[in-house]
């Protein structure tokens, strides 16, 4: 089901193309924020308590504020391809956060299936004649930083509301934060068309409310570097889209390339095999199975997560 919201988000390009107003990208954001997070909170009835309020707020801003305007930076001052294979760069970062904040383990397999991520993006979206600007580039890996730590916080701060008021938190916070950074750099909506509003309904039920429900589900249940490398769906769901609908032509290099991504994928989320099994003489042993410190030391030995997380590691 997490699969879900990077196809979705896949989407995001031509839905922004054909149906909504150009040159509005902050409006988008908003847009696709604010009216989520409310019809969430709505729907839930339930607000924020204790360290919650502050903690919403933090991860509104990373997940959504601080990461749409990131993005919007980027979109103006790069082409799409380099903003995309510099945001690919995300699974990386959450794996390094990871292993730092978590406790996870950074495994030769995750760096190197990272690294083929991001070969793999660059491949699908990057063009030969695509130019660089420092400022562009520099929003884009803020963008993957903030979000990268969003998501790692996301899964230390593990809260017992619903997943769909937790949500709602963010999306709403994120969205509070954008709104007078939309008004102030583009000024009051323009008048929308019945193309507009469906694009617009669209992001807030389905880019929003649905993909990031499913997002956070996922950060909940697995690990959050498996989570990350689904992201890498996005740009080949984008790709595959404007072959099929805007009659893109696509190259050899670009089939290639979502090969590469594909396979990151899954040579990342293949789990390995359990060899910290225990030996049959410990089950055996009356002694072992009586021993007051038996069941605390088999539960010290088994791996970070492996009680409290919910799908397992």
């Amino acid at each position: 089901m997490t699969a879900l919201t990077p196809a979705i988000w896949g989407t995001t390009y031509l839905v922004t193309t054909e149906l909504l107003p150009p040159q509005r990208p902050l409006l988008a954001a908003v847009l696709r924020a604010l009216p989520a997070g409310l019809l969430l909170v709505a729907v839930t009835r339930r607000l924020p308590k204790g360290a919650w309020w502050w903690r919403a707020a933090v991860l509104g801003a990373l997940n959504i504020g601080f990461f749409f305007a990131l993005l919007f930076v980027a979109a103006y001052r790069l082409p799409g391809g380099v903003a995309a294979t510099v945001g690919a760069v995300q699974p990386l970062l959450v794996a390094a956060l990871s292993a730092g904040l978590l406790g996870d383990r950074l495994t030769p397999r995750t760096v190197l299936a990272g690294a083929a991520g991001v070969a793999g993006v660059a491949l699908l979206v990057l063009r030969a004649d695509a130019r660089l600007d420092v400022a562009g580039v520099l929003a884009a890996l803020g963008g993957a930083v903030v979000m990268a730590v969003g998501v790692v916080l996301s899964k230390r701060w593990s809260s017992s509301a619903p997943l769909l008021a937790t949500t709602g938190w963010q999306l709403t916070a994120g969205g509070l934060l954008l709104l007078p950074v939309a008004l102030l750099v583009e000024g009051a909506p323009p008048a929308l068309t019945a193309g507009n509003l469906v694009g617009y309904g669209y992001l807030t039920l389905v880019g929003s409310a649905l993909a990031y429900a499913l997002w956070f589900r996922g950060i909940r249940g697995l690990p959050p570097t498996t989570v990350t490398f689904l992201g890498l769906l996005s740009p080949l769901v984008a790709t595959a889209l404007g072959w099929l609908v805007l009659d893109q032509r696509l190259t050899a290099a670009q089939l290639l390339g979502g090969a590469v991504v594909l396979a990151a994928i899954v040579a990342q989320s293949r789990r390995p095999r359990d060899v910290a099994a225990s030996p049959p003489a410990a089950a055996s042993s009356p002694a072992a199975a009586s021993s007051p410190g038996a069941a605390s030391s088999r539960v010290a030995a088994s791996p970070p997560g492996a009680v409290s997380s919910p799908g397992g590691r």
